[in-house]
Formats: C-alpha cells, structure tokens, sequence
C-alpha cells in the first residue's frame, strides 16, 4: 500500500513525524508538507507564484505552500500513479464542527479526495501532543482497518482523538459534525510602528454538542469517526430559489 502523509502544522511537527513512523511499519510511506505552519490556511492554493518541493535529512519533502499545495503537487507531479490513501495530520487540536470549514489539515485529506484518492485527518483534540504516541497507536489502526474497505470509491474521514492514555480510551463512534458559537471577537492592538493590528479571536466554545456530534464523543473519551462531503449545496433552499426567480 502506497500512503501519502501531509498535515497543516509543517514536516518538523512532532504529529506528522508520530503518525509516519507507525504508517512505515505497514506500508510504503512518502511524506509531502508545508515547510511552516499552515494552520487554518483551509483549501488554498498558490496561484501566485511557483512552488519548489525540497527534502529533509529525515526524507521528508516540504513544500513553500499550503497543505493543499503539498497534496496536489505530489499526486499531479511527484507521482508515477496516484497513492492509495491520502492520510493527514496529526493535528495539533482539534478539528471538530465548524472547524472543518478551516483546518488546513481537513483540507489537506480533502484535496486527495478531489483527486480521487480515499483520505483521512486525523486531529488530537488538545494542544501540546498530550498522549501523541497513543493517539499515534489508534491512528495507524484506523488506516489498517479502513484500507481494505475504502474500494473504488473515494471516502473522506474526519478524526478527531482523545487526549488520554490508550486505556482510557472509551472505543469508537460514527458521528456527525457539531457547531460552534460564533467565535471570539479580533483583539486590537498596536505594532512597533504604531499601526493597529487585529488578531482573529479563538474558536467559539460548543453550541451544537449532543449525542451523535463530534463534541460528544470526545467528551466521553470515544474516538469521533466523521464521513464528510464537499457537496456545499443547500437542497432545502433550491425550490424557493426557483420560485423567486419564476416570479
């Protein structure tokens, strides 16, 4: 099996490194991420100027772009023929709910999905790599027992792990995605050079939280397993739509 491994947090994160090490043990691995943190870059890509891919002392390949960059590079340009399973992350943080809509690690997952190659992201849900190599451990199972089943059809998953020793781990769940209260304001500032300056304020807590949603899950040390689609379109709305345009 032929995996390609990317992420949004840069090809020195200790996630990335954590997840390849275990993905080696079972399949032929080639790594392609940013060369800095890329986080929340979502599915941009770079259209203004060139991209270079270069290697890393550990064999790692880095890209000056984006987490959908890295991944489209290498399935249309560094590949003789596309890799079974595009796996991306671990993520330091969660990538729950309205996350997804930002998370250069989901879209790095997504963009092998638009090239037709099954994907899956994978997020430990707090910060610092608190139980990385147990989340690691659940990572590399999940690929194994995915990668026989994904079939002729390309699938997205969306993982999000629990920060807790393995033994703590409460099993596995199916789930939909969440929603989070509006996130926090900009915080104002000021820079050396006394021009205001605006930083995005952190994500909103949980508002859509229940049984069956990520946040839930994870709530209960469960591992929260998302199908996701890129179909953006609002099929409740298509009907009215029509008829204002009828009228």
């Amino acid at each position: 099996m032929r995996i390609l491994v990317s992420n949004d947090d840069g090809y020195f994160a200790p996630g990335i490194e954590a997840l390849a090490r275990r993905l080696q043990a079972f399949a032929q691995v080639t790594v392609v991420a940013p060369e800095r943190d890329r986080s929340a870059a979502s599915n941009s890509l770079t259209l203004d100027r060139p991209l270079t891919v270069r290697r890393a002392a550990n064999g790692f390949h880095y890209v000056n772009g984006t987490p959908t960059d890295c991944v489209h590079v290498a399935i249309t340009g560094l590949f003789d023929q596309p890799p079974d399973l595009v796996v991306s992350g671990i993520n330091d943080g969660a990538n729950m709910g309205d996350d997804t809509l930002y998370s250069g690690t989901v879209a790095a997952a997504t963009e092998g999905y638009l090239l037709g190659v099954p994907a899956i992201a994978f997020s430990l849900v707090e910060r610092g790599h608190r139980h990385l190599e147990a989340a690691a451990d659940l990572a590399a199972e999940l690929v194994r027992r995915f990668a026989g089943r994904l079939g002729q059809r390309p699938m997205l998953l969306n993982v999000n792990l629990p920060s807790v020793a393995a033994g703590e781990i409460q099993g596995m769940e199916v789930t939909r995605l969440g929603r989070r209260h509006a996130a926090d304001p900009v915080i104002r500032g000021t820079n050396p050079r006394g021009e205001t300056v605006y930083w995005i304020g952190a994500a909103g807590r949980a508002r859509e939280a229940g049984p069956g949603t990520d946040f839930h899950a994870i709530a209960q040390n469960r591992v929260s397993v998302t199908p996701l689609d890129v179909d953006l379109t609002a099929g409740h709305w298509i009907d009215p739509v029509r008829a204002w345009l009828d009228a």
